[in-house]
């Protein structure tokens, strides 16, 4: 065997080189990749630590070979070694790229250049911007590169001349290195994992319906726990607590599920999940607490509207303390956000029931308009999804519009129970008295509305029914009544209804006229765009009828 150090031949200590080996017969040594080496293809146990690469830059064969001699048997944090090889600075600059998990780089000063070390260094830390990785200098020649000027200009982590580099120094130095590395890996995962808790609070608390937030949830977790491939989120009702001994004896219900063992979770859980998922699942549930396995994982949280949630994950290699703590950080956001979502369809439903029941006060009032409304609803809905898709009046149709308008449509002729029957329910034409009194019902519905609309800050589905209910009958030339707006002055909510009013008034028979036949009533909406319509919106509304075929045929 050859020595490093000739000064030093007494010293048992020393850094000894083997004799020169051709690559690859050195069958005891960890996995090696890089130039004429073995390629990383990964572990076959999947959920086996990863080992730590260290690279070795040197232009010296022999370096390479003591260097891997001496670290053969090298374990930290039960994580074996694995090298990879470059024998210049220049391939060290072509593989590092490729192989942004390096923990550590051994690395030679003087190479193919008095300071090619030195350049690589720059390289890794500016081009690369990998600043995790840790960095020793090995120098045979420290007169080249003083230590005191290399350690204040450059961004390394040790310097240690050849001739000082004991076996046991070097093993001393890479766990000094890797441990230093793990830190800064650890330190990096939290913040980034904090950011994605934040990024993901945020994005949570933005959806407004409950498929929307669990969909987002598993999103959120897939990106916060790597390698997660099966997610599911069930939930369980305030009515299935459990029975008399306090452990649960309901079902829970999936909410929401991706990869689950191969397939999409469909159908009662115990044919979704093995038993010792299940098990596991109603023993968290039982006893409040997380349960982490080598191969899954159960997280329970509770909010205020909910008897308790669980979130069910597979496929992640065993989960450590700190993606432990992030995802009881970022479940106990989903258990606010759960809450919120929760009221926030509360507050929708308590609209939609209040436009519903001003509806069937419209139908007990006349059971003709009662039908009209429902089919309104329908057109209404199709017309704004055609003008929002076509890109036509964007400042104004937006999702929440095209969502609300088919509900708030129901509310158009609500101002009706303010007039008399007689004449709402008269079998022949209306004398210009009787159209007068007609004629007041879009401010009557408008106002009634309007009042009740100020409980409800924002935009809702009163607001909405406020503006159809009182421009509905303006017409696009500036006839129409009650206040004679014209073209663009009129909202495009009351523009949309109009269309729909009109189209089923005399697609369906009245006290006072017969139905229309379906030709007749398209050839009467053509002839009257530009005067009584909004272009766009018949033109919306043609599509929708031409696609869809007549949507509401008389009966």
């Amino acid at each position: 065997m050859k020595h490093i150090d000739g000064d030093n031949q007494g010293d048992d200590d020393d850094l000894m080189f083997a004799d020169e080996a051709d690559d690859g017969d050195d069958a005891g040594s960890p996995l090696e990749i890089g130039a004429g080496l073995l390629p990383n293809h990964g572990w076959l146990t999947p959920h086996k630590p990863p080992p730590w690469k260290v690279m070795i830059v040197d232009d010296d064969r022999e370096v390479h070979a003591i260097t891997k001699v001496v670290l053969s048997d090298f374990q930290f944090d039960e994580r074996p070694l694995q090298f990879v090889s470059a024998f210049s600075a220049a391939e060290a600059c072509e593989l590092f790229p490729l192989h942004p998990d390096i923990a550590v780089v051994l690395l030679d000063v003087v190479m193919e250049t008095d300071d090619a070390g030195l350049r690589c260094v720059e390289f890794i830390r500016r081009e690369v911007g990998n600043e995790q990785v840790r960095i020793i200098l090995r120098t045979g020649q420290p007169g080249q590169a003083p230590e005191r000027q290399v350690i204040v200009n450059y961004d390394i982590n040790d310097y240690k001349a050849k001739s000082e580099l004991t076996a046991q120094k070097l093993f001393t130095s890479v766990v000094a290195a890797l441990r230093s590395y793990q830190h800064i890996i650890s330190i990096e995962m939290s913040r980034r994992g904090l950011e994605k808790i934040i990024d993901g609070s945020a994005s949570l608390f933005e959806h407004r319906s409950m498929s929307q937030f669990v969909e987002g949830v598993l999103l959120q977790l897939r990106s916060l726990i790597h390698g997660a491939s099966g997610l599911l989120l069930c939930t369980v009702s305030q009515d299935d607590r459990g029975g008399s001994d306090g452990h649960f004896t309901g079902e829970f219900q999936v909410l929401a599920s991706s990869e689950i063992s191969g397939a999409d979770a469909v159908g009662p859980l115990d044919e979704i999940l093995s038993p010792a998922a299940i098990a596991d699942i109603r023993k968290a549930f039982d006893e409040g607490r997380n349960i982490y396995r080598a191969d899954h994982s159960v997280i329970v949280f509770r909010s205020r509207n909910h008897s308790a949630s669980i979130v069910y994950m597979d496929g992640h290699p065993p989960l450590g303390s700190l993606d432990r703590g992030l995802l009881e950080i970022f479940c106990g956001k989903v258990a606010i956000a759960f809450d919120n979502v929760y009221l926030y369809e509360q507050v929708v439903n308590s609209q939609k029931a209040t436009v519903y029941a001003l509806g069937k006060l419209a139908e007990f009032k006349d059971e003709i308009t009662g039908q009209h409304v429902r089919r309104i609803e329908r057109l209404t809905a199709m017309i704004a999804a055609e003008l929002k898709a076509r890109g036509q009046y964007p400042h104004e149709i937006d999702d929440i519009f095209v969502d609300q308008i088919g509900l708030a449509s129901i509310l158009h002729d609500v101002g009706k129970v303010g007039l008399p029957d007689s004449i709402l329910n008269k079998p022949a034409r209306l004398t210009e008295d009787e159209m007068a009194v007609i004629r007041q019902h879009p401010r009557i519905g408008a106002n009634v509305l309007r009042e009740v609309a100020k409980m409800v800050p924002g935009r809702s589905y009163l607001s909405l029914g406020a503006e159809v209910a009182e421009t509905h009958h303006e017409k696009y030339d500036g006839t129409g009544y009650p206040a004679g707006l014209k073209g663009d002055a009129i909202p495009i909510s009351g523009r949309i209804t109009a269309v729909a009013d009109v189209y089923d008034a005399l697609m369906h028979k009245r006290p006072y006229k017969d139905a229309w036949a379906t030709k007749d009533t398209i050839d009467h909406l053509k002839s009257q765009s530009g005067t009584h319509f909004d272009p766009a919106v018949v033109d919306a509304f043609l599509a929708v009828m031409e696609r869809e075929g007549d949507p509401d045929r008389p009966v």
